[in-house]
Parts: structure tokens; C-alpha cells; sequence
């Protein structure tokens, strides 16, 4: 009887606060209200009464929770019982752009110009309030988020100078990749590569360590000649190979924690336009070829659609100006080329929401309007985590690239880039593969090893599982650093998309991502010296993990002069987030 009395009274309560938030004009909880007299209830009726009071009040909560007309901003109404309200208008929502990673914080800075940077760094140096800094919010970790309070740059975003003779631009961090490569291409200029996506904000870009794909070509922080930091100790400070190249090789990919970059010198190249050619290959003809592949090409990757044996091999190089544009036709249009994909989405329609139109479901919109990807996502969400399901919708998109061999041609930020789909979570780990003239084949080894994990556990992996190289970076920090010139790297990403806003299956699909992801660690990363790209490395849960982690981490990278910068440059962390604390402890707080 207690037990049913104190249960009531606890819902009861929580339900009042629940509806206080919603009004202010509730009446105060009086747990008077709920009480009898002081003994015990005195035969059987009242302790049925007070049973079936508690089963009311519980009915009522349940019907309520999944009845309540909540309001729009009321975000993630059903994840915490009993927690909604509303959000004030002074506080923001800021998302990373794969969705996994999101924060609420009143403090969101964009300064206009350098001087409104350095007093916005200042006073918070003095309050010792937090300002992380954030791009654009492409890195599928959030490595720059933090509710404490963010500093944006995408109001500094002018090119302040170009020196055409020596094929270099002086830019304001907060310029996106993009806009850059736009402003810059009437001196007839371009960046030496790309990374996937062209909406980085060139601050964020470096200092995680991003990377196009090319053995000859290193990582993105490579072309950085010179930086200004606007550091909370010392002000803002410019660094260079000449000026302070201890503190620029360590900050150069310095994760946004040893100032934040306000311009950056780029060493750009000749703007060209390349070829790039597609085809599809398989795992033995991949290995006759592969050291040609990777020394004939300026840029290649490979594609692998786990449960098939077909590789998606893409190449680009600049047009040859004696032999111009390749002339052969595609075999396929691509309609021909979307026709199968097409076909398992009206099948798989009909077996899981049992209708289907011509065009597809009349709550879908026109199929012909949808691209592989998007395609893919859909199918994906019908049932993301059944095995079967996704073999058939990676041997589709195998059959899609079969019929979309051929070449394109355009200028490199045109050509270079990817389309990588919604919502995912990813994870994409550097490790060594040899020198250009002598590769190591522990690449294909590492996929092979992969492949096989993925068929023996039954993983529901998805495709595409990218593979990509680099040469060396000089970058301290960076997962390629070498001091061999002629060290090459191999970056290689695994992935389960989020093609749902369901709560309940996005859940379960990061469960697995999770799963997958530690299975790989175990089997390979070690024994290949694999280690995850910063804007993708997530921090454990687990005390013990997180250790490991940290004695990891500390093995390959300068963890102690990072620290020691870091506490010369921000004594405050000021400039810290969660992540870099957990990832990169003080030795006074270990």
C-alpha cells in the first residue's frame, strides 16, 4: 500500500512540474493534498482505491505522453519524460551536418572583422567564459561544439590578397571553400585539392586535418604558408614556417585549441580542368593495378559495395591540351543507369507499405526526380538494419555504377567532390600504406581483413566504403604526419546513414554504427596503426576505453607540447570543448 501511496504522489508531482513549465499560473504542488490520516488504511476496499488511483494516475500520464499537443520548438518531446518546455528565444540550436551531434547555447558569437575578434576573445578571457570556435558544422563528430558558448567566423569572409606570380591567396577564416575557389579562379588559380564537401569554412577545414584523395597530394593543412591566431594570452600572433615553426607545424591542425585561425596564406596551383573517369572493377584486377593507380593518377579512390565484389574506381587528371576531351560515349543513359535502383524502390514499396503508383507512393514525390543517393536513403529507411534488405539495395547501387562508367570533364572543384548522402554517422581512420615508390599494399589488406569482419558478423553494412590517399603531412598533429617525404597514407571510411528522423530507429542504427565501428577497432587498427580522422574520432563512454584512448592518442602525437601550447596560449580553456579535454587531460588532471 506504501509502495502504490508513494508512486502516486511522485507522478502526481512530476505531472504538476510538467505543467507548471507549460503555466506559470499552475497551483503549487501541496503534497497535502494526497495525504489521509496518519494510520494505516483499515480494510481492503481503501487499498484498492489507492491501487486504483495509482493506475489512473499512470494511464493518464501514458495517454498524455503520447497525446499532448506539444509545440514546435518542444525538440526531442518523447526522449525525456516529463521534461518539456519550451525554448527561450535567446537560445540557440546549433547541428552538425551529418545530424548526430547537437547543442543549445545562449552564446553565439560572429564577429565582423579581426578587431571584434580579438575584443570577443579578450573579455572571455577575463570572464573566463567559453568560446569554442566552429565552421560550418561539417565535422560528423560536432568537434566544435559546446553548449558553454561558440565564436563563428562566417562574417570574415573576404579574400584580402592574391599574389598571382606565386600562386597565393590571404584569406579571413570564415570563407567558405567554395566562395574561394570562385573568387580566386579569374587569377586563374585554384586550392591543390578538395575534400568532399565545399562548404567548409577554410578556418575549420585546416585545422582538422581534412584531406582530398591523390598520393601525391598531401592533407589540406599542407598548403597553409602562414596563419594569424588570435590567442586569449598573447593576443593575435602570426606563424610560419619563418616566423615561431614549432608553434606553426603544431597549430597548423590545432583542432580550434591554440587560438582561433582569423587568416590564413594559401598556397594554391594553376587552375585546371581535369578528366575524371569511372569505372567498374573488382578485387583481384584491383591488386594487378593497384601501384599504377595510385603513381599514374594525380587523384584516385576506390569504392567498395560491401557483399559484392565491385569496386567503383574513379580517376582524375588534367586534360591533356594536345588531345583535349575524351571522345568515347557513355554506353548507358542515365535513366538506364537509375532503372534498377528505381525498380527495387517500387518493389521494396510494395513490400513494406503494401501500395504503389506508377510513379511511386502518393506520399512520395515523382521517382524520376530522386538520384542514386537519394534513392538509397529511401530504401535504406524502409528497413536499415535487416542484412538482407541492404545487400539488395548495395547490389542495385552496384549495378547503378556499372551502367555509369565513363568520363566527365570540368574544372577540380567541380569535378572533386562527392555526394555523400543525409544524415549518417562515420568513421575514417589514416594509416600508413608504404612510400609512392614502393607501396606497402597494407591497404588492400586492411579492406580485405574488413570485408571479411563485415560477412562474418553479419554487419548491415551500407555502401559506399571509400578509400582514399594522401602523401605526408608536416602537421604535428595530423593522423599523416611523416618526416619521410615520400610516405604515402591511406584513409579509409565506413558508414551507416540516418534516413529516418524516427527517434527509436535512428537509435538503433547508431547502436549498430557503433558495433561496427568497434569491431574494426579491435581487428585493425592496431595492427595497421590506424588512426581516426579528428573531425570523425568519437570520445568513449566507458572510463577504461577512454584511457586506452588517451595512451593511444599520446603514442602517435605530440600530446605534451600540444598541452604545454595549450596552456601557454589559453590558460583559461577558453577555447576548449568537452571533447578536446577528455581526448587531450592535463597531466594535472590525470
Amino acid at each position: 500500500m506504501l509502495r502504490s501511496f508513494t508512486s502516486k504522489r511522485s507522478l502526481q508531482s512530476l505531472l504538476h512540474h510538467r505543467r507548471c513549465r507549460q503555466n506559470p499560473q499552475f497551483p503549487i504542488f501541496n503534497p497535502r493534498l494526497f495525504s489521509s490520516s496518519p494510520g494505516p488504511p483499515s480494510s481492503d476496499a481503501e487499498l484498492r482505491k489507492y491501487i486504483g488511483y495509482t493506475l489512473l494516475v499512470l494511464g493518464s500520464a501514458a495517454a498524455t505522453y503520447y497525446s499532448f499537443p506539444f509545440s514546435e520548438n518542444a525538440r526531442d518531446k518523447k526522449a525525456q519524460l516529463f521534461r518539456y518546455a519550451p525554448l527561450p528565444d535567446d537560445l540557440h540550436t546549433v547541428s552538425n551536418w551529418s545530424g548526430t551531434h547537437e547543442v543549445r547555447t545562449r552564446t553565439f558569437l560572429q564577429p565582423e572583422s579581426i578587431e571584434d575578434l580579438e575584443g570577443i576573445v579578450k573579455e572571455a578571457n577575463v570572464r573566463k567564459h567559453k568560446i569554442r570556435p566552429v565552421g560550418s558544422g561539417l565535422s560528423p563528430n560536432g568537434i566544435g561544439l559546446t553548449r558553454a558558448g561558440m565564436v563563428n567566423l562566417a562574417l570574415m569572409d573576404k579574400v584580402l590578397s592574391v599574389d598571382k606570380e606565386k600562386k597565393r591567396v590571404t584569406v579571413q577564416a570564415g570563407i567558405r571553400v567554395q566562395q574561394l575557389v570562385d573568387e580566386i579562379k579569374e587569377f586563374g588559380i585554384t586550392l591543390q585539392n578538395f575534400a568532399s564537401i565545399r562548404e567548409q569554412q577554410i578556418g575549420g577545414i585546416v585545422q582538422v586535418g581534412a584531406h582530398g584523395t591523390g598520393a601525391r597530394l598531401p592533407p589540406i593543412d599542407e598548403q597553409v604558408i602562414s596563419m594569424k591566431l588570435v590567442t586569449p594570452a598573447k593576443g593575435t600572433i602570426e606563424i610560419s614556417n619563418e616566423k615561431d615553426p614549432e608553434l606553426f607545424y603544431l597549430a597548423r591542425c590545432g583542432l580550434g585549441g591554440l587560438g582561433v585561425v582569423a587568416e590564413a596564406t594559401l598556397q594554391c596551383v594553376e587552375r585546371q580542368e581535369l578528366v575524371e573517369h569511372t569505372f567498374l572493377s573488382n578485387m583481384k584486377d584491383i591488386k594487378k593495378n593497384h601501384k599504377k593507380f595510385l603513381s599514374e593518377n594525380k587523384h584516385v579512390k576506390y569504392l567498395y559495395i560491401p557483399y559484392t565484389d565491385a569496386v567503383v574506381v574513379v580517376t582524375c587528371n588534367p586534360m591533356s591540351k594536345r588531345k583535349g576531351p575524351p571522345k568515347n560515349k557513355p554506353k548507358y543513359t542515365t535513366e538506364e543507369a537509375l532503372q534498377h535502383v528505381r525498380d527495387l524502390y517500387l518493389e521494396s514499396l510494395t513490400k513494406y507499405r503494401g501500395q504503389v503508383t506508377d510513379s511511386g507512393s502518393p506520399d512520395e514525390p515523382e521517382i524520376v526526380e530522386l538520384s542514386c543517393t537519394e534513392l538509397r536513403d529511401k530504401l535504406l529507411a524502409m528497413d536499415p538494419l535487416n542484412k538482407e534488405h541492404v545487400i539488395k539495395v548495395n547490389k542495385a547501387e552496384a549495378e547503378y555504377w556499372r551502367k555509369s562508367e565513363g568520363y566527365r570533364v570540368g574544372w577540380s572543384d567541380e569535378i572533386l567532390g562527392f555526394d555523400c548522402g543525409g544524415h549518417q554517422w562515420v568513421s575514417e581512420t589514416c594509416f600508413p600504406a608504404g612510400t609512392l615508390s614502393k607501396p606497402s599494399m597494407k591497404d588492400l589488406e586492411y579492406i580485405e581483413e574488413l570485408m571479411q569482419l563485415i560477412e562474418k558478423e553479419s554487419v548491415p553494412a551500407p555502401a559506399p566504403i571509400e578509400q582514399r590517399w594522401t602523401a605526408c603531412s608536416k602537421g604535428r598533429m595530423s593522423p599523416a604526419y611523416s618526416s619521410v617525404d615520400d610516405d604515402i597514407f591511406s584513409w579509409v571510411g565506413i558508414i551507416m546513414y540516418l534516413p529516418t528522423m524516427d527517434a527509436r530507429q535512428r537509435r538503433q542504427i547508431t547502436e549498430e554504427f557503433f558495433h561496427y565501428r568497434h569491431m574494426t577497432q579491435a581487428q585493425l587498427w592496431d595492427h595497421y596503426s590506424a588512426f581516426e580522422h579528428w573531425a570523425k574520432i568519437e570520445v568513449p563512454k566507458d572510463k577504461e576505453e577512454l584511457t586506452a584512448l588517451q595512451a593511444r592518442l599520446k603514442k602517435k602525437f605530440p600530446v605534451d607540447a600540444y598541452n604545454q601550447a595549450r596552456k601557454e596560449l589559453d590558460p583559461n580553456r577558453i577555447l576548449s570543448n568537452n571533447m578536446l579535454e577528455k581526448l587531450f587531460p592535463s597531466s594535472e588532471a590525470v
